[in-house]
């Protein structure tokens, strides 16, 4: 795995966090200078994530990025500027190859994460590969699209409980999947804020419960994930992807504080 990830008896997890897609030039900047300046003083591990193109909307008229040239332009600004390692989404083959020039790691969507072809895309890179649990599967399905990862020669893999589709328009999240999926001897990430979303709304807009971010996430290390994952934005009422379920910007240095105390008291 990157080393940058790995969790250490110093740093007892690590954090993924970012906007979820880059809106402009300059924004993305600010919010990872931030978090690196959080995470460096708590000594957290962390990468930056942010899609430079969302594939996956609910509406045609749904933001997707200022371009795919324009937005992997600004994650590798930032790489460059912070030295920190880059999370991003890819959707389909040729993404793999394109976004692995910056992406130190290549995350795989949800609903995407059966997509033999997608896997293999991603393994023959030799970047990380960050697998989404879909909605629609048990934990211990997950095995299969690790085995293929394997099987085309990936090496490091995560993967990331993001909650369990529960009726038409909402998640929940089962934390028995978290010891289940670290069966596979891969470190498992819980997304705090997908896990929150309101999917399927009838505007075309995903609606979401930020108020229960910080419960998710403390139940997340208390039951012993290996990262956390949360989506992050100064202003969530403006943000132009998932504002529904973001963690205003603000608050993630007390939630952090909080998660490192829970861990230390279980370790």
């Amino acid at each position: 795995m990157t080393p940058q990830f790995l969790p250490t008896p110093d740093n007892r997890f690590f954090l993924i966090a970012g906007p979820c897609v880059i809106e402009d030039t300059d924004s993305p900047l600010l919010i990872a200078r931030k978090l690196k300046e959080i995470t460096t003083r708590l000594g957290i591990p962390f990468a930056f994530k942010a899609s430079y193109r969302k594939a996956n909307r609910s509406s045609l008229r749904s933001f997707t990025g200022i371009g795919d040239k324009e937005g992997l332009d600004v994650l590798a600004r930032i790489k460059e500027e912070l030295n920190i390692p880059i999370v991003t989404d890819i959707h389909s083959e040729e993404d793999a190859a394109f976004a692995a020039k910056v992406a130190d790691v290549l995350q795989i969507p949800a609903f995407l994460c059966r997509q033999t072809s997608l896997l293999e895309a991603a393994a023959v890179t030799g970047r990380t590969v960050n697998i989404k649990k879909g909605q629609f599967l048990a934990p211990d399905a997950m095995v299969h699209a690790v085995e293929k990862v394997r099987h085309f020669g990936g090496k490091d893999i995560m993967l990331t409980e993001r909650g369990t589709t529960f009726g038409y328009q909402d998640l929940v999240v089962d934390f028995r999947g978290v010891p289940e999926m670290q069966k596979n001897n891969v470190p498992v990430v819980v997304d705090v804020t997908h896990s929150l979303q309101r999917p399927n709304q009838p505007a075309g807009v995903t609606g979401g419960n930020p108020e229960m971010i910080e419960t998710i996430a403390r139940a997340a290390i208390a039951v012993g994930c290996d990262g956390i994952f949360m989506e992050t934005h100064p202003n969530p009422s403006v943000a132009k992807s998932d504002g529904a379920n973001m963690l205003k910007l603000d608050l993630v240095e007390p939630l952090l504080k909080k998660l490192i105390r829970i861990r230390e008291a279980i370790l």
